[in-house]
């Protein structure tokens, strides 16, 4: 969506700054490039996250997805596995990512429930416009943890080390955050933040 914004609203945008995904002129369809198994690709089905989930209480969920999505693999499901099931209840938190700090994301999904942050973006990643002839009136800064598992899909290492989001983005910034993961915002506060505000 910041991405969508600061192009369709030049006049309204200083600058826009991304964590962990690239800008992308064609929607993210993973089919045919990645295995069934890849959980955008199920998570985008009607139904099948919030079926997967619902096995489980809140707490466990947000324990499993921070366990999976800061590892530095691609979390992919087997054939009769559903994403919940890549980890058990018991694995241990990453080392910046406290039980107390569970227990706040827990509460706050008690809430709101799932739904929305499905919806958005799993269920429109296919959907988004082909925008070829995109071009970045403002200063994009592009934030990477060098160990986001990010990194191995299909056209994304190209897209951030390669030179593809320069030609959208004449004034491109990429910053990697040494051992980052995908959640390198709350891993690395400060040097997220010293990011953003240098830039």
């Amino acid at each position: 969506p910041a991405y969508d914004f600061t192009l369709r609203h030049p006049g309204r945008t200083r600058g826009v700054a991304c964590l962990g995904i690239p800008f992308s002129p064609v929607p993210f369809d993973f089919a045919g490039t990645m295995p069934e198994g890849f959980y955008p690709l199920r998570w985008r089905q009607p139904g099948r996250a919030e079926a997967d989930f619902g096995r489980y209480d809140i707490r466990r969920v947000v324990r499993t997805i921070y366990v999976l999505f800061s590892g530095s693999e691609v979390p992919v499901a087997e054939q009769g596995q559903e994403t919940m099931d890549l980890t058990d209840g018991s694995a241990p938190l990453p080392g910046w990512f406290t039980e107390e700090d569970l227990d706040v994301y827990a509460a706050l999904y008690e809430n709101s429930g799932f739904g929305f942050p499905i919806r958005m973006p799993y269920g429109s990643l296919d959907k988004m416009a082909t925008q070829l002839d995109a071009r970045f009136e403002v200063p994009v800064l592009m934030v990477m943890g060098e160990n986001d598992y990010v990194m191995k899909l299909p056209g994304f290492e190209a897209a951030v080390r390669g030179g593809m989001m320069a030609g959208f983005a004449p004034d491109l910034k990429v910053a990697f955050v040494p051992e980052g993961s995908h959640f390198v915002q709350e891993q690395f506060p400060a040097q997220v933040n010293e990011l953003l505000l240098v830039s």
